[in-house]
């Protein structure tokens, strides 16, 4: 207990004497508490294990995205919304973590921008194209919302799918050449 007491002293008067000196501070800190880890089964969705341990789903989500990960759904969002509004692109961007709460999908955004004829741009390559700024943008928003942007689990431009199961979806919401469905 002494020897805590010393060094945490003895980090008060260091920062002290460097504030006193006019230096700039630059302090890289590990934290020292004990992290709590948590596995997540399959059957497990964020919002139950946001209610148990009192986070958001929101913040969950936050915490799980890597910046690969970001960067991935931000070279999507540049590949299926170019020439979409800015709006849309948010959107195309919700609709992809929308699919990380879901059982019907993979678990990480990797998992399900790479599912198997999910994304046109996967098949075509465009997904290794760089992303563009406004998509960057556009997945920020999307990760950091307080609202949900949109329920949608799916997205297609009707001029652009022979899909007929996806026209089947109910569409609830439409941004610029997109509908957004359940």
């Amino acid at each position: 207990m002494k020897r805590t007491v010393s060094f945490l002293l003895s980090v008060i008067i260091f920062f002290i004497l460097l504030n006193d000196l006019n230096l700039p501070l630059n302090v890289n800190a590990k934290n020292l508490d004990k992290t709590k880890v948590h596995k997540v089964t399959k059957r497990e969705t964020l919002r139950e294990i946001s209610h148990q341990y009192g986070n958001s789903k929101d913040e969950l989500i936050k915490m799980k995205i890597t910046e690969k990960e970001m960067d991935l759904l931000a070279r999507l969002v540049t590949a299926e919304a170019k020439g979409e509004p800015y709006q849309g692109k948010v959107a195309v961007a919700a609709v992809v973590l929308n699919r990380l709460e879901s059982e019907q999908f993979p678990d990480s955004i990797q998992q399900v921008i790479y599912q198997d004829k999910q994304f046109q741009p996967v098949d075509n390559g465009m997904i290794n194209k760089p992303a563009g700024e406004e998509a960057k943008k556009a997945v920020d928003e999307a990760i950091n919302k307080d609202g949900q942007v949109t329920d949608a689990l799916y997205f297609f431009n009707p001029d652009e799918t022979n899909s007929k199961w996806l026209r089947t979806r109910p569409v609830t919401e439409e941004i610029g050449n997109h509908r957004f469905a359940s």
